[in-house]
């Protein structure tokens, strides 16, 4: 009873302490230091609250009224700026494609301050998905662990587990792939000892055994071919070797890696000695129409004594779904050798207008790698430029598109330079990029200082996530696996 009593005054004292409104308020001209940085970024609309925090924590109380362009007015007081869900909601669908203003006040020693205000774009473009799926992963570096594989719905603060370590201890799991934002196709990998990969169509799950004697392992690094019969892999090793001094702390890297395309309705793989050679094929991408599969190749390097040549161009080679041949030739679209640097993690835009991709000094795992940023290529004209707009001083990573094409998210460090988080970004028919928002959350500072995850491998879901954990344990944990073979 006495801490029922003591909760309760706890509460009353939060309360009061911040009950009063701005009065006499100084104005200063200088915008408000809020956490995340809300400050002139684009959303769409009908995306959650951007619930903020102010980076001074030793103000007393926050005062937040913010009014949209075509009308409408929300206004919150207290701690932080905890916005209302339905209001926050009828506010941005009421002014699409207009401005929210932000008036912002703060109190600290019987103070209060009145900030410059500062506005909030809201798109033209809408955000129809459902929401993101990721992996969360403590940046640790051991093989299994507190891992889980989430689904959050961007219109809310809702988050579910889809895939946790609770449910497949001590086994290592990601590459989670929906075909174009589709998870009724839907793909994943277990690595080590009772691995196998998922194929999920219609909510049927079927576990496979992608490596067989032609192939040095199993498929990972997913990808679908747009019309969902075929999804092409990356069937490679990955290391992790630590660095003594204080500027990196860890280098991730591929021994071998070759590409492969399995053919879901036969459970064959289709290889090409193109993408079977002593190179290091790795992380493949259907073009929207299916008639090209994006790919990075690095030369063979002796790692990881050699780690610092490990360079990756941008390839692609043509595809026939109707055969499931591949093209006789590869092209080079970025070249290691021309750019001195390594290219990888092409995705193309589902219009087939843009392709992004990350650029970094070495490395066929860029997400260590603190100098990887976001390039975007035109696939009329290929020409490429680095997106300044989007990018930060730390790593830029793991990205992928809407179902519009007009937002995309990607991962990164910015934020501490330990733990990759999510941000969100649009882009226009011109391909210029708003400034990117970190993934909204109802108490920034509380659920982002108290979550030790990285998030990784985003992906966009135009609906929830149909999947069945206790079939998924119970084939598992069979170890029953269909055996792939080769065309």
């Amino acid at each position: 009873m006495r801490n029922k009593y003591s909760i309760l005054l706890y509460s009353l004292l939060l309360m009061t302490s911040c009950s009063d409104r701005p009065e006499h308020a100084k104005a200063v001209d200088e915008l408000p230091a809020i956490w995340p940085d809300y400050v002139d970024v684009t959303i769409p609309a009908g995306i959650a609250p951007l619930c903020f925090n102010f980076a001074d924590e030793d103000i007393d109380c926050m005062d937040v009224i913010i009014k949209g362009e075509k009308g409408g007015e929300l206004h919150t007081h207290g701690n932080w700026a905890d916005l209302d869900e339905d209001d926050w909601q009828q506010l941005t669908s009421q002014n699409k494609d207009a401005d929210l203003y932000v008036t912002v006040c703060t109190r600290k020693d019987s103070q209060w301050t009145q900030w410059r205000n500062f506005s909030i774009h809201v798109s033209a473009y809408p955000l129809d998905d459902y929401g993101l799926t990721y992996r969360r992963i403590p940046p640790g570096y051991e093989v299994g662990g507190n891992i889980g594989i989430y689904e959050r719905d961007l219109h809310s603060f809702h988050e579910r587990a889809l895939l946790t370590e609770n449910d497949l201890p001590g086994r290592c799991f990601n590459c989670h792939t929906p075909n174009r934002t589709n998870p009724k196709e839907l793909t994943l990998q277990i690595r080590g000892e009772g691995g196998g990969t998922l194929v999920q169509k219609q909510h049927q799950q079927r576990w496979l055994n992608t490596k067989t004697d032609s192939t040095k392992a199993a498929g990972s690094y997913a990808y679908w071919h747009p019309a969902g019969r075929y999804c092409a892999y990356a069937v490679n090793a990955v290391h992790q070797s630590f660095f003594t001094g204080p500027d990196d702390r860890i280098e991730a890297y591929h021994s071998f890696s070759d590409i492969i395309v399995l053919d879901t309705q036969t459970d064959e793989l289709l290889l090409s000695p193109l993408l079977q050679t002593e190179d290091l094929e790795i992380f493949p991408a259907f073009s929207p129409d299916g008639k090209w599969l994006y790919y990075s190749a690095s030369r063979p390097c002796r790692v990881p004594a050699e780690y610092e040549k490990v360079k990756c161009s941008l390839c692609r080679i043509g595809f026939d779904e109707q055969s499931g041949q591949f093209g006789l030739q590869a092209d080079t679209l970025v070249s290691a050798d021309s750019t001195g640097r390594s290219a990888t993690q092409a995705r193309p835009s589902y219009d087939g207008r843009w392709l992004m991709f990350t650029l970094s000094d070495r490395s066929n795992f860029p997400v260590f790698q603190r100098d990887a940023d976001l390039w975007l290529m035109d696939l009329q004209t290929r020409e490429a430029r680095l997106l300044d707009e989007v990018n930060s001083n730390d790593v830029e990573s793991f990205h992928n598109w809407s179902s519009n094409s007009h937002w995309f998210v990607f991962t990164s460090k910015r934020t501490d330079g330990m733990y990759a988080q999510l941000f969100l970004a649009s882009i226009d028919d011109d391909g210029h990029c708003t400034k990117p928002f970190l993934l909204p959350q109802r108490n920034p500072r509380k659920y982002y200082g108290e979550l030790f995850d990285s998030y990784n491998v985003p992906d966009f879901t135009c609906e929830p996530v149909s999947f069945d954990v206790h079939e998924a344990q119970r084939q598992v944990e069979s170890n029953e696996r269909i055996q792939v073979k080769i065309r």
